[in-house]
């Protein structure tokens, strides 16, 4: 199923939401990796957010203990 760009934009914003609410839980094995990852990972739909919006649709980003 395609998505539209509105539709994308949206997806993203709700992953971004999501990567912001996790909770690192320093004490178990591998989290710092997962930690590192799913930074990488926010900052990436961030980008590809800004050029969404480069294609006249308006990104949402919600901040609320955002990590870059």
């Amino acid at each position: 199923m395609a998505l539209t760009t509105g539709e994308l934009a949206r997806e993203l914003e709700e992953l971004i939401a999501a990567l912001d609410r996790r909770v690192p839980r320093v004490e178990q094995a591998g989290e710092v990796a997962i930690a590192r990852e799913a930074a990488a990972l926010r900052a990436r739909a961030v980008a590809r957010l800004a050029e969404l919006a480069g294609s006249g649709v308006a990104p949402v980003v919600r901040r609320g203990g955002n990590r870059p």
